[in-house]
C-alpha cells in the first residue's frame, strides 16, 4: 500500500489557502515530465475528487495524488517551508535519484 504524509507546516498552508479561497476539498499533486532531470510536481487544489485519485489523510488535510504519480511519489513527506524570502511545498521523496541544480525537476 503506498504512502503519504504531511507534515503539520503543510496542513496548515493548506488549511490556510483552502479558507482563503472558500472552497476545496484538499490539495491535488500529480507529476509531469519536465525539466532537465525528467519530471516535476504539479501543485493544484482539489475542488472535486476523481475516481482514480488516490486519497491521503493526515493532520486533517487531504491530498489527492493521480494515480500516474503514485509510484513516483510513495514514501514522500510533503512540507512546507520557508527559505529567506521564499515559501514553498516541498517534497521529501526517497524515490528521488536525481535532481536538477535549481530543484525544479527530478529522475526517479
Amino acid at each position: 500500500m503506498a504512502h503519504l504524509s504531511i507534515t503539520n507546516a503543510a496542513a496548515d498552508q493548506i488549511r490556510r489557502v483552502l479558507d482563503e479561497r472558500g472552497h476545496g476539498l484538499g490539495l491535488r499533486v500529480t507529476v509531469k515530465p519536465s525539466g532537465c532531470s525528467g519530471y516535476s510536481y504539479v501543485l493544484d487544489f482539489a475542488d472535486e475528487a476523481a475516481n482514480d485519485d488516490v486519497i491521503f489523510e493526515d493532520h486533517g488535510v487531504t491530498v489527492y495524488v493521480a494515480p500516474e504519480a503514485l509510484e513516483m511519489l510513495d514514501g514522500s513527506e510533503v512540507d512546507y517551508v520557508s527559505e529567506g524570502l521564499n515559501r514553498f511545498f516541498r517534497f521529501n521523496n526517497p524515490n528521488v535519484k536525481d535532481q536538477c541544480g535549481c530543484g525544479e525537476s527530478f529522475s526517479v
